[in-house]
């Protein structure tokens, strides 16, 4: 594939059929650290780099851009509060524990009296109301805004370890009930919360698609729930994104990228491979307003996109590089984490993610296109397509035959250099594609 200096193009209209890599950068995203530094660990508020954590895990954001954080090994619940273009990070939930790892506890409360023990999923729901998986307490707990204060109270237990958590437009809350293999549904009954077992088998590990009880997961790790009511789940022992769709009384269990074998491959329905790290269930999982999935892959340190293309579901990877394992801003294989594992995304698809393995959180947004030139030449043998760019860089020439499937491969065909800083002429087959470039 031709590597080009320069800039983005989404222009031209001629059919070309792009090939696939392994990862597949289709559409990158430019991440940046918003708080938190690399290396460090703490429990301290402040603004941007001023703030610490220690291992952030599950995030959620509400209308207002605000962002939560469970900060995993500090046995706290964190605000992110946007100001201009600085984040301002307090806690607001629970007794920070040392950087040692000393034990948490449980008890409900007003903000530093509640106490947590190793909480790892966050939901935030319309009204503004948190709840929190409190993962090695093995309950659900709520903390409900009042005044300038935040109250716990505890909603649901026996879970064995519960991990995700999500809610829907009625306040029917999901729960991954990871070590017990299911999926549970807590609904509000009047003052009381009602638990049911909605998929999967108690206890039961595998990899099934079927009907409620017939499914089976592996440790599932993460729910979103989208504004038809279904969810999805990040089944991290089984390298997959399953959907759980209802039907009646019934939930349909259906498995929609993954096939049950790690790995950091790109491509359509089972074709796609996720990686998850062994026991630490960092597979974090978004929806937006467009059914598009957006995923926390731990292990791979990427972070990857599934979205609907008719009935299929493709996957390709937004940012990140692959196995490095380290900390780095910047778009597309520029951005580097150590293992991200919560994943939110805002109205206006602004992507927020905590990298447990750098003690980070970052903030990720589709990439800016620079200006570019195009015109059209012609000549009494082919028909050309002139791209130039003010621009230097290396980047890739893509297609795509509709835009409204935002699926683009990298362009194959002959290429033809007339200035190699600037500009170059594309010979197409005949037909309508759109052209960009991609870095």
């Amino acid at each position: 594939m031709p590597k080009l200096a320069g800039g983005f193009l989404a222009a031209s209209f001629l059919v070309v059929t792009g090939a696939r890599g392994q990862l597949n950068y289709a559409t990158p995203y430019d991440f940046l650290t918003i708080a938190g530094v690399y290396g460090s660990a703490g429990s301290t508020d402040g603004t941007n780099s001023g703030a610490l954590f220690y291992n952030p895990y599950g995030v959620a954001v509400d209308a207002n851009s605000n962002v939560y954080v469970v900060d995993n090994y500090e046995d706290t619940v964190r605000k992110m509060t946007p100001v201009g273009t600085n984040w301002v990070v307090t806690t607001i939930a629970g007794t920070p524990a040392d950087v040692s790892g000393n034990p948490g506890g449980f008890n409900d409360g007003t903000n530093g009296s509640i106490d947590f023990d190793l909480p790892t999923g966050i939901a935030v729901d319309a009204g503004g109301n948190l709840y929190v998986t409190d993962s090695n307490n093995n309950t659900l707990r709520k903390l409900t805004r009042t005044g300038t204060n935040w109250v716990s109270s505890t909603i649901a237990g026996n879970f064995y370890y519960p991990c995700g958590v999500a809610v829907d437009a009625k306040t029917n809350i999901y729960v991954a009930d990871t070590w017990n293999q299911v999926i549970c549904r807590v609904s509000p009954a009047g003052a009381n919360w009602v638990t049911t077992t909605i998929a999967g088998t108690l206890g039961d590990a595998d990899f099934q698609d079927g009907t409620n009880g017939t499914a089976l997961f592996n440790y599932p790790a993460s729910l979103a729930v989208d504004g038809s009511g279904n969810v999805f789940v990040a089944d991290s022992g089984n390298f997959a994104i399953r959907k759980m769709t209802p039907v009646g009384t019934n939930w349909v269990v259906t498995t929609i990228a993954g096939d049950g074998t790690p790995g950091a491959t790109d491509g359509t329905n089972e074709v796609a491979e996720f990686d998850s790290p062994v026991q630490q269930y960092a597979m974090g999982i978004a929806v937006d307003a467009y059914d598009n999935l957006y995923v926390a892959d731990g292990n791979n340190a990427v972070i990857r996109k599934v979205s609907p293309v008719g009935t299929n579901w493709v996957t390709t990877t937004l940012a990140g590089a692959l196995g490095a394992y380290n900390a780095a801003d910047g778009a597309g294989t520029n951005a580097v984490f150590g293992a991200p594992a919560g994943i939110a995304v805002n109205a206006a698809g602004r992507l927020f993610v905590s990298d447990f393995g750098d003690n980070n959180m970052r903030a990720g947004a589709l990439a800016p296109a620079p200006a570019l030139a195009l015109s059209l030449i012609t000549s009494s043998k082919v028909a050309g397509v002139m791209v130039a760019w003010p621009t230097s860089g290396g980047f890739t020439m893509q297609t795509n035959t509709d835009l409204r499937n935002g699926t683009w491969g990298n362009y194959s065909g002959p290429v033809n250099t007339t200035n190699a800083v600037s500009s170059l002429s594309v010979l197409p087959t005949a037909g309508n594609v759109f052209f960009r470039l991609v870095n």
